[in-house]
């Protein structure tokens, strides 16, 4: 009974941020602009190298090679007014996070 309950409850449960940069704006679940400075982003993002290390909602980002292997399909604006969220990639994973938590809904 254990077993099951947890093979039907621990996938909603665990999320990651699998990300896939696209080519096209309608092909993006959510439109990111990338930021000068960490004081006007929701989210610091920190590129993680392997996939175990991007779980949770921390703004630990790895990105994938198809979109088919992502949890969040993205794509990269020019102007910040056309983004749903503004990301500030940083250099050290303990940096990541969120900024403004009323964006955090965005990649659940």
């Amino acid at each position: 009974m254990k077993i099951i309950l947890s093979t039907l409850i621990i996938p909603f449960l665990s999320f990651g941020q699998n990300i896939f940069s696209v080519d096209y704006s309608s092909q993006a679940d959510l439109k990111v602009y990338v930021v000068n400075y960490l004081s006007q982003a929701d989210l610091a993002v920190y590129k993680v190298d392997y996939l175990s290390q991007s779980s949770g909602n921390e703004g630990r980002w790895y990105f994938v090679d198809y979109a088919s292997q992502a949890d969040k399909k993205i794509y990269f604006v020019d102007y910040a007014s056309q983004a749903d969220l503004k990301i500030f990639f940083v250099n050290y994973s303990s940096q990541s996070g969120w900024k403004n938590n009323n964006k955090k809904h965005l990649l659940y």
